[in-house]
C-alpha cells in the first residue's frame, strides 16, 4: 500500500496533516474518519485503498466514538454489510447534548 491519501481529503483528516499519514499506520483513524465525515466518492476511495475486509475489521476491532446514531446504523448495516453482526453502539456512538 504505497498509495498517497488526496489532499480533497484533509478536511476529513482535520486532526492531522495529511502528508504525514501512513495508509498503514494510521488506517483506524483515516478508516473511521473518512466511513463518519466522508460522502460517497471518498468512501469509493477507502474501498479503493482498503478491502472490505480490513475495513470491517477496523470498524469492529477498533471502534471509536465518532459517530451519530443514523450514521452509525448506515455505516455498521448497508455500507459494510454488518447488518448480522452485534455491535455495542455506545462504542461508536457519541452522545450529543
Amino acid at each position: 500500500m504505497n498509495k498517497k491519501i488526496p489532499k480533497y481529503l484533509q478536511g476529513i483528516l482535520w486532526s492531522a496533516n495529511i502528508k504525514n499519514l501512513d495508509l498503514e499506520k494510521d488506517k483506524n483513524y483515516i478508516i473511521h474518519q473518512v466511513l463518519m465525515y466522508g460522502d460517497f466518492s471518498d468512501i469509493k476511495w477507502l474501498f479503493q485503498s482498503y478491502s472490505l475486509k480490513i475495513v470491517q475489521s477496523v470498524f469492529i476491532a477498533s471502534p471509536k466514538k465518532v459517530y451519530t446514531k443514523p450514521i452509525f446504523k448506515l455505516t455498521k448495516d448497508f455500507i459494510l454489510g454488518l447488518k448480522e453482526t452485534n455491535l455495542d453502539e455506545k462504542k461508536y456512538v457519541r452522545t450529543l447534548f
